[in-house]
């Protein structure tokens, strides 16, 4: 497991964006040899986006050979509602790079059959050859995905009803108005990013102090999902200084020791 510690928001999302480009780089896809790539909704992603196309449009990255698998999707309001999150990533992401629709993959909460649409997605992760890099985020409960605590951390994509606590976060995209909040969504289950070959997960901000904390210093608990990424071989952390206010001295103080020889992992590849 790696703690990344920058300064703030922004280097954490640069920090973030060039780990993911390198990857992509490094993988070198093609027609027949794509880079698979899970990827989350939320405000703490939007910087990383930012900084994907920023690199896109410097001819840097491409992602016509990249397939990606989203977190998440409410159940029950349009594809095309505003805070769809299938609407959320073209806006912020897609329709900004080379991506082919095709290779975007969005869970359907408009599906007939919920159940049978999480299944498909299993497979459609299964058929790609699994995920190499995980994105995600997480809650102030220290919720990844909609994998509110209690979760099961071997839990697969299924339908999931939200907490209070999240829909009282969500009403903000909603004009504050709770009975415009979809109580229900479909997302990926713990076990489901476990099984990615890398897992990155982006934790800035002084509010979710206390769910980094949970992640790094204490063991594994259903009850604070992001947890489970411990027992991940290759867990990325990445943060903010905000974010470390409830870590130890000690335990700052050991990540950011290593900081020289992490920061390697983002530096520009050479042409070889």
């Amino acid at each position: 497991m790696k703690l990344i510690i920058l300064d703030d928001y922004n280097k954490a999302s640069e920090w973030a964006a060039k780990y993911i480009r390198n990857r992509i780089v490094q993988f070198n896809p093609g027609p027949a040899r794509l880079f698979t790539l899970g990827l989350p909704t939320g405000s703490t992603p939007l910087g990383c986006y930012k900084k994907l196309i920023e690199f896109f449009k410097n001819g840097e990255i491409s992602f016509k050979y990249v397939k990606t698998f989203n977190m998440d999707e409410y159940v029950g309001i349009p594809r095309d509602h505003p805070e769809s999150y299938h609407s959320f990533m073209w806006n912020n992401f897609f329709k900004h790079i080379d991506i082919r629709a095709e290779n975007t993959h969005i869970l359907d909460g408009n599906a007939a059959d919920l159940e049978a649409e999480c299944r498909a997605f299993e497979d459609k992760i299964k058929a790609a050859g699994g995920i190499q890099v995980f994105v995600g985020g997480i809650g102030p409960d220290g919720h990844i995905a909609f994998n509110e605590p209690g979760s099961s951390l071997v839990s697969r994509t299924r339908v999931k009803t939200l907490a209070l606590e999240t829909i009282l976060a969500n009403a903000r995209f909603f004009d504050g108005d709770l009975s415009k909040v979809p109580t229900m969504a479909l997302t990926v289950g713990v076990g489901t990013v476990l099984e990615a070959k890398e897992v990155l997960i982006l934790i800035t901000g002084a509010h979710k102090a206390f769910a980094l904390y949970k992640a790094i210093e204490e063991g594994v608990n259903h009850m604070w999902t992001v947890s489970a990424f411990q027992q991940h071989p290759q867990t990325v952390f990445v943060c903010d200084e905000d974010a470390t206010l409830e870590l130890r001295v000690k335990t700052v103080k050991y990540f950011k020791g290593m900081m020289q020889m992490h920061n390697k992992l983002v530096e520009p590849l050479q042409a070889t």
